[in-house]
């Protein structure tokens, strides 16, 4: 991912982009291609081979099975396989996406995403102009499944990032965990590991005829008991290879791994492609223990009607006291000339080019507290305010070329006060650019939060002057 790309920025592909290849379970040659869309258009795959070329949504309430994979389907209309291109799509940061498809199943290639990522960059992303929405989960969200084994938990983060152990009872597989803690990171490090399974489940799939497009060469299959020459005979003719053959890895054909961990790097790609169904960007750490296709979807749905309950309180930030700030006081110091006792942000937890998040946690040993009031201390309005105000200073500071700036407020609109702010309470001071900075000239929206609550909201316009 581009070093200069904009995460609050929504994105589409640049061009259209085609790949053909055979679905693993159906054995059914398809092309696909992808095309750029308007912002909000989200992912949706589009059957071209079905009269009136209808559009399905991909969205976890329209999952129909996942027994083999993720598939999607509304009345007439089914698409397979979804996960793997999904994944490369919200791994390389792209929310709009229009998947045209000639055929029930999406190519499987080589089992992981790494074919779709490299189509992807060939052609480029282009960045919309439009605000990428995220959804911050700022609470616990679990799913477990008790006769599976499956628990999976969304904890509140400042950012997207996945955690997937596995745990097959394999002494081939043995225990292993995989991390994502940047999703810029997904393309090299998830993105080329390949799907796998067990060699009693293959031959299960094979007896039933249930793998029609599958190669030796588009999964990873572990060999978990002896086999002996007439089922390597078998497996050889359903591939069709003159032979296939186990050596001491105790993988079939003896395939080399892109990493020592790759079953559980595929594991934590399949829950970046299933929760794409979630059908919004969100900020969470997820961790998912035994995870598998079925607990996936179950798991999106139950994060998609969080997210609808809650849709309110979107863009509210989220305070992770654990993650070391953008800005310390020290550096605030150096860009307002503000100081004790009227420096009303403690740290800068976030910085974009056009948004802020300070931190202002308010002590009963505040001087204001003295007078404001004797026994209700309550923190006065304005000096929320002026927090706010200082934080966005920095903001528009931050924005201008190189030099020392101070800034001026010269108009505050519509501020309202909801809730009110006493000792003990950490205010997450919110500031976002209305429009871009021109001539020195900033137009600025301001939120406090405690917790998810909004206390304080005000338009604010200020004046840029460079110090002599």
């Amino acid at each position: 991912m581009d070093k200069n790309f904009n995460e609050d920025k929504q994105h589409t592909l640049a061009g259209l982009i085609s790949i053909s290849g055979t679905g693993l379970h159906t054995g059914v040659d398809v092309d696909m291609t992808l095309k750029p869309a308007n912002p909000g258009f989200g992912f949706q795959f589009q059957r071209v081979d079905l009269p009136g070329a209808p559009i399905i949504k991909a969205d976890c309430d329209l999952v129909t099975d996942t027994s083999r994979g993720t598939t999607i389907e509304q009345g007439n209309v089914k698409v397979s396989t979804v996960e793997h291109v999904l994944a490369a799509l919200v791994g390389l940061g792209i929310d709009n996406c229009l998947i045209e498809i000639n055929g029930p199943e999406v190519p499987i290639a080589d089992g992981s995403s790494k074919p779709f990522i490299d189509i992807i960059q060939n052609t480029g992303i282009q960045e919309q102009d439009a605000a990428k929405v995220w959804y911050s989960i700022d609470t616990n969200i679990s799913f477990y499944d008790e006769k599976k084994r499956v628990e999976m938990t969304a904890l509140p983060a400042t950012n997207y990032e996945i955690t997937t152990l596995i745990d097959f009872n394999s002494p081939v597989l043995g225990t292993q965990h995989a991390g994502l803690k940047r999703m810029k990171d997904f393309a090299t490090e998830i993105a080329p590991c390949r799907t796998f399974c067990f060699l009693h489940e293959l031959e299960m799939l094979i007896e039933h005829n249930l793998i029609k497009g599958g190669d030796i060469n588009n999964a990873i299959v572990i060999v978990d008991k002896p086999i002996s020459e007439e089922e390597m005979a078998r497996l050889a003719k359903a591939f069709g290879r003159t032979r296939v053959e186990v050596k001491s890895e105790g993988y079939l054909n003896n395939l080399e791994l892109r990493f020592p961990n790759e079953p559980a790097r595929h594991k934590l790609l399949d829950v970046v492609g299933d929760l794409a169904l979630i059908g919004f960007p969100i900020k969470a750490h997820i961790i998912a223990n035994r995870p598998g296709h079925s607990s996936n979807v179950e798991f999106a749905k139950k994060i998609k009607q969080y997210i609808k309950k809650n849709k309110h309180t979107k863009g509210i930030p989220i305070y992770d006291p654990n993650q070391p700030p953008v800005y310390t006081l020290e550096q605030i110091e150096k860009t307002l000339p503000h100081r004790y006792p009227f420096l009303l942000v403690d740290k800068i937890i976030e910085l974009s080019d056009s948004q802020i998040v300070g931190i202002k946690n308010v002590t009963f040993n505040e001087q204001f507290f003295q007078g404001h009031f004797p026994g209700n201390p309550v923190m006065p309005g304005v000096l929320q305010v002026e927090a706010l105000a200082q934080t966005g200073g920095i903001l528009c500071i931050n924005a201008m070329p190189e030099g020392q700036y101070d800034t001026y407020f010269i108009k505050i609109d519509n501020c309202k006060f909801k809730q009110k702010v006493v000792p003990g309470d950490s205010m997450i001071l919110k500031m976002e650019l209305i429009e871009p900075i021109r001539r020195g000239i900033c137009v600025m929206r301001g939120s406090v939060y405690v917790g998810n609550k909004l206390c304080t909201e005000g338009e604010f316009t200020a004046q840029l002057v460079k110090r002599p």
